[in-house]
């Protein structure tokens, strides 16, 4: 068995903190990527592993869904097609390090379960099935086919099937998503709740209510060719990286840049291309030609601001301003909006954004002047209270503008987590249309639930209140990716049966029920080998262009089953060889699966020779290439009529958003630098404007524990360090998983359930 690594747990008393970048990746990007792949897989192995990452012979990188250049679009993808993290995503997956049997031997649950979730991963790949008996202190290996019988049996014995709740993360393939809810559905649930839950369902509500579709209206061409990029609540320089490379092209040809965030960050700054000279030896390019330090939630009134200069100056001027023409044929409710709009509050405004006037007058000139804008936003956005009227005031600003099925501008939700949007697609989600469900039904004879099932949010509740007690879960991690950390905990240990399909061991594997599977599945990179030969799969990017992956290193152990070996055995084992569903020939050759997809997902027709093409195919998508918004409730895009709302705080309390480190993808803690924000060794910290610390009478540099109020009681997070930093006033940051214990189950987004961990009201104090 490889070594483990690390050898011993974070000490935070070897924090260190620095003054924050003004720029990012360059030459350390390149040394990092580098050093981080050697230390788990080797040289050879790194470089052969790294060549082929987002190529079209190769795998897709399993960190975000960025998409890559399209030859269709006259672009061409580079040597290196990945960043910094992706290089990360890809050495965690392919690293020699080993967790099997040996490993549970030693370390009781109780020993793990002290751990802390940097090291649970740094162990390395799960090599066997493994099981955890009620009242056992440690894992066992278990056959395959016993922990298929096991599962199988707990779910038969439900008295309902909406007790089992079925959680899927964003990087299964289109093919293990389509036969999940396949198998879901043939149970007799709905209960499909998933990662968009968590990040961009809240854009999901927003679009489809505007445009009538719950994806964006963008291709990766169109950011080339933009005029204006207004980027809103993300931070690219860590969560999508190769967006960088997109905004400095977009740059060249004369674009300008608008960055709306509390916080600044370096990859907005400035990015050093490592991949030019001018990154390597230069000073890189400067990004944001703007930067709008926005209060915490203050995003609405932003948007309407800029909406009601927009109206001014088309009043003052008529025909200048505003595309009238897209406007009359092609929306609905625009005198109710502008109404709205134009009483605008000023003095709220300034509240609620912190933002002088004139910077937002300069910004919305920006926005008229403008012939091609691209909106882009993240959870910056999403995970707020009001984040679908903020989102579709985002939304109203491209329509005023007729900014929707143009070239070279659009809406660009940026979606975090590879084929997160894939999964949608194949239909995980707990309330998906008739159509599709009645198409299942006529495809598979097979009868359908139409019952919604239950999201996230719900799924915790169901667990807590003792209605949900199997949990099955592919990929992710449930306890620490959800908010309300002790709450979610208890809800997972009450039920009867945790099951986690798995590459790496994590924090929800030690969180279990009374009996617990950990179920190990090959990684993207690896070679997938079936009885009808080598297979590949297909993803979906966050701009609706599906294409394949292929992986090519040989498997971390041969006990590992692929995700669609692995549902279409336990489909056959809950069902009996004679259900209608050919899980068997699923399993030996996946083009019978896509064969399926083509026949049941509209715009996949032909999928199979489709998706052979060297870039695959786009989705339809009506608002982008028609401007029809057959989707909406008038079929026209519709303008969202939203009351102006923003949070407020006490006095002696602070806003805080959790967000990501820098060596970090969603919940999978790659290392514990986060050199962008001057942070070494460390994650317990919480950033606050130097200012308020004066008003607070609290040092740079001390420890508070942060406490987060809400109507039903305080919920605590122990011994963070202080930082001093330049985010806006009145607001705080701290990374999550560590602060999602502050986070209220019940302090949700309206409409999507989406937890609103960008608003968590906190006092600090002294630890």
């Amino acid at each position: 068995m490889a070594r483990h690594a690390p050898e011993h747990d974070v000490d935070e008393n070897q924090l260190e903190v620095g003054k924050p970048k003004e720029w990012a990746a360059g030459l350390p990007g390149v040394a990092v990527s580098l050093r981080r792949g050697f230390e788990q897989m080797g040289a050879g192995r790194t470089v052969r592993t790294l060549r082929l990452l987002n190529q079209r012979e190769g795998y897709d990188c399993p960190g975000c869904a960025w998409p890559e250049p399209r030859e269709s679009d006259g672009e061409h993808r580079k040597f290196a097609e990945f960043c910094e993290n992706g290089a990360k995503a890809v050495a965690e997956e392919a690293t020699k390090r080993r967790v099997g049997p040996e490993f549970f031997a030693t370390h009781s649950i109780a020993d793990l379960a002290d751990k802390s979730d940097y090291w649970l991963g740094q162990q390395g790949r799960l090599t066997q099935p493994m099981v955890l008996r009620e009242g056992a202190t440690h894992y066992e290996p278990i056959s395959w086919d016993d922990a298929f019988a096991l599962t199988a049996e707990k779910l038969r014995g439900l008295a309902d099937p909406n007790e089992a709740i079925f959680y899927t993360s964003g990087r299964t393939s289109n093919e293990a998503a389509f036969l999940y809810q396949l198998l879901v559905r043939s149970f007799g649930t709905n209960n499909l709740p998933d990662c968009s839950n968590m990040c961009h369902e809240s854009s999901g509500a927003a679009l489809s209510a505007s445009t009538g579709i719950g994806k964006g209206t963008v291709s990766l061409a169109d950011i080339h060719e933009a005029d204006l990029i207004v980027v809103i609540g993300q931070n690219p320089g860590t969560n999508h990286p190769r967006m960088l490379s997109a905004l400095e092209r977009a740059k060249a040809k004369g674009a300008k840049v608008i960055a709306v965030n509390p916080l600044p960050e370096a990859g907005l700054l400035r990015f050093k291309n490592p991949q030019n000279v001018r990154g390597v030896v230069g000073k890189g390019s400067p990004l944001a030609d703007e930067f709008c330090q926005i209060r915490l939630g203050g995003d609405l009134a932003l948007f309407q601001a800029i909406g009601n200069l927009l109206l001014r100056w088309e009043d003052a001027a008529p025909g200048t301003v505003l595309d009238t023409g897209f406007i009359e044929k092609s929306t609905h409710d625009f005198a109710d909006y502008a109404k709205q709009v134009r009483a605008l509050d000023w003095a709220e405004v300034d509240r609620a954004t912190g933002l002088a006037r004139e910077q937002i007058a300069k910004v919305a000139g920006m926005i008229a002047e403008s012939e091609r804008t691209v909106y882009c936003w993240a959870m910056g956005l999403t995970q707020h209270k009001h984040a679908v009227p903020t989102i579709q005031e985002v939304a109203n600003l491209a329509l005023l503008r007729g900014m929707v099925g143009k070239p070279g501008a659009g809406l660009c939700p940026v979606r975090g987590h590879s084929n997160v949007q894939g999964d949608r697609t194949m239909g995980i989600w707990e309330k998906m249309p008739e159509p599709f469900l009645a198409a299942l039904e006529t495809e598979f004879g097979i009868p359908v639930p139409r019952q919604h099932g239950f999201d996230v949010v719900d799924s915790i509740r169901a667990m807590r209140d003792g209605q949900g007690k199997v949990f099955f879960a592919v990929g992710g991690n449930f306890a620490s990716a959800t908010p309300d950390t002790e709450l979610t905990e208890r809800a997972l240990r009450s039920c009867e049966l945790t099951v986690h399909v798995s590459t790496k061991l994590n924090r929800s594997h030690v969180v279990h029920g009374r009996t617990a599977l950990i179920l190990p599945t090959l990684g993207r990179t690896e070679r997938d080998v079936q009885a009808g030969g080598e297979q590949f799969v297909t993803v979906e990017d966050s701009m609706s262009a599906v294409h394949a992956s292929r992986g090519r290193l040989a498997p971390a152990s041969e006990h590992l089953l692929s995700e669609v070996a692995i549902l279409c055995r336990l489909a056959r084992a809950l069902f009996g060889e004679e259900h209608p569903v050919p899980w068997r020939e699923f399993e030996r050759d996946y083009d019978a699966i896509r064969d399926r997809i083509a026949r049941v997902v509209p715009g996949c027709e032909d999928y199979n020779a489709r998706v052979r093409e060297p870039d695959g195919f786009v989705l339809p998508n009506p608002p982008r290439d028609s401007r029809e918004f057959t989707g909406t409730l008038t079929g026209k895009a519709m303008f969202g009529v939203n009351e102006l709302e923003y949070p407020t705080v006490g006095e002696g309390r602070l806003l805080l958003q959790t967000l990501r480190s820098h060596d970090q993808y969603n919940t999978t803690i790659y290392g514990l630098s986060d050199r962008y924000r001057g942070v070494e060794d460390g994650r317990r910290v919480v950033f606050v404007n130097p200012a308020d610390l004066t008003d607070l009478g609290i040092a740079d540099g001390e420890l508070v524990d942060l406490v987060s109020e809400w109507s039903d009681g305080d919920r605590r997070a122990e011994r963070f360090r202080v930082v001093g930093y330049p985010t806006a006033r009145g607001c705080a940051a701290a990374y999550f998983p560590e602060a999602n214990a502050l986070v209220p189950l019940d302090s949700v987004a309206r409409t999507s359930n989406t937890p609103a961990s960008k608003a968590i009201v906190v006092r600090l104090e002294r630890a």
